[in-house]
């Protein structure tokens, strides 16, 4: 024998929707749109908002400290390896994932949504000075009617450190991103 009930749930973020699926944490109407897969069942999405803000636990200052150490590792590590031609795209991601360690360890082991971000805008910045010197060079250069040969070479220098650049940034991101849940 069975119980129909004419009383019809509709989801709490889209009152259109009827729904039979409700939120296994908060008990809340959700609809196949809304819902969230987890091991237990299906969850709103602000009760996963609120797991996931439990990992994310770096504070103002985290970030502040990712961009510095990030800059100043950058340029010490981006001045000796682009000095050494095609050995930069071994050396770059292993530079990126010691700045990595580096900074998750200056940071105390805290993870944060943006410190990646942070941290890939300083090894950018850090990068800067090392990569507007041989501009420099080139357009005095080419202003003073000298050698030209030898600011196109400082040139050609620059984009070893592009490719530092690109290489580093990328694995410093990948390590400090970590488990993303969703």
């Amino acid at each position: 024998m069975t119980v129909e009930t004419s009383e019809s749930i509709f989801c709490a973020n889209h009152p259109d929707r009827e729904t039979s699926l409700r939120c296994n944490k908060c008990g809340k109407p959700i609809c196949v749109k809304c819902a969230r897969r987890m091991p237990t069942g299906y969850r709103c999405p602000e009760c996963v908002n609120q797991q996931q803000q439990i990992f994310e636990t770096a504070l103002w200052y985290d970030y502040v400290i990712a961009a510095v150490v990030s800059a100043f590792l950058s340029g010490l590590a981006g001045a000796l390896i682009t000095r050494l031609g095609w050995f930069v795209f071994f050396l770059s991601p292993m530079a990126g994932g010691v700045i990595a360690e580096v900074i998750f360890r200056a940071v105390q082991k805290r993870r944060g949504k943006y410190l990646p971000w942070a941290a890939v805008g300083g090894v950018v910045l850090g990068a800067l000075p090392l990569c507007a010197l041989p501009l420099i060079v080139l357009v005095f250069s080419l202003f003073a009617g000298g050698d030209s040969g030898l600011s196109f070479g400082s040139l050609f220098s620059s984009l070893w450190l592009i490719v530092y650049v690109v290489m580093c940034a990328s694995t410093l991101y990948y390590r400090l991103r970590g488990i993303r849940i969703n």
